[in-house]
């Protein structure tokens, strides 16, 4: 048991950047509530534009200073490019856990965790704020959610601090359906849930059964249907659910149709080398 709990510490890595992607696409307000300059900031990030995302990012904050999604945006989008140097994004490719936990410990750069962890305070401080004064405000609750998911994300795929990263993720996940009480039609929020259901439900049963005492469950035929939903209806993760699903058929031995949503997404993003490599590295291993 205590071997088997281990490895599934080892395997919500993957749970984790979950988390953290999601942070590039999932403001919590209605679509008519954020300006689409905002909008364009996370697209920039699929593409991998970095520096023309952080000055949407920041023009925004600078016209909402009162709003978290602008600095939890901006934490976003300094661990996702810190994400791209490291390689991190590529190793959720690996279609077996003993290739993805036999990587090596990353280097952060220390001056972009400085910079990641003051955009999170500075989210959580503003959001603690608007919750103070309306439980049921989307933007505080997504700021919590997505501020809790990239810590989760740090600490896994940086830190390699995974019991961390686990509670991170529960307290995300946590948030997360907080926020679907709110607004039942986000169906970005389904991301989340859906992720942690595949992952949870790939478990052996043992751990499943473990992971169910701490309040965790798992069904991986649920959570791919919960992903399905997001990329069908979503409208900021609606991309990522798709290249999370593409990861999902990598494991399942279903390259077809991780082929197919890996062509999708390099036609919408042509910028974002990841989909031309990963098509690559599918085709000469089929």
């Amino acid at each position: 048991m205590i071997h088997d709990t281990k490895l599934h510490v080892i395997r919500t890595n993957l749970l984790a950047t979950v988390f953290a992607t999601l942070c590039l696409c999932f403001p919590a307000s209605a679509k008519d509530a954020i300006p689409s300059s905002l909008d364009q900031g996370f697209r920039d990030l699929y593409d991998l534009n970095f520096t023309h995302a952080q000055q949407e990012f920041n023009d925004w904050e600078r016209g909402y200073p009162d709003n978290p999604v602008g600095p939890v945006s901006e934490a976003a989008g300094l661990l996702f490019s810190e994400f791209h140097r490291l390689g991190v994004l590529e190793s959720q490719f690996y279609e077996s856990d003993s290739a993805f936990t036999s990587r090596k410990k990353p280097m952060p750069d220390p001056a972009t965790r400085d910079q990641f962890h003051a955009a999170l305070e500075r989210a959580e401080s503003l959001a603690s704020a608007r919750l103070a004064k309306d439980p049921k405000d989307r933007d505080a609750l997504f700021a919590m959610t997505l501020s809790s998911g990239l810590q989760a994300d740090y600490a896994a795929m940086i830190e390699k601090r995974n019991l961390a990263s686990l509670h991170l993720t529960k307290v995300a996940s946590a948030w997360a359906q907080r926020l679907l009480i709110v607004d039942p039609n986000c169906y970005d929020a389904h991301l989340a849930t859906g992720v942690s259901k595949y992952i949870v439900g790939t478990m052996a049963a043992p751990v499943r059964w473990f992971l169910r005492l701490s309040g965790v469950s798992g069904d991986k035929q649920a959570g791919m249907a919960e992903l399905q939903l997001t990329a069908d209806r979503g409208h900021y993760l609606a991309p990522f659910a798709r290249i999370l699903l593409a990861i999902a058929y990598v494991r399942e031995k279903d390259k077809p149709r991780a082929l197919q949503l890996l062509a999708s997404l390099h036609d919408e993003f042509p910028n974002n080398p990841l989909f031309l490599r990963e098509m690559a590295r599918l085709e000469a291993n089929r």
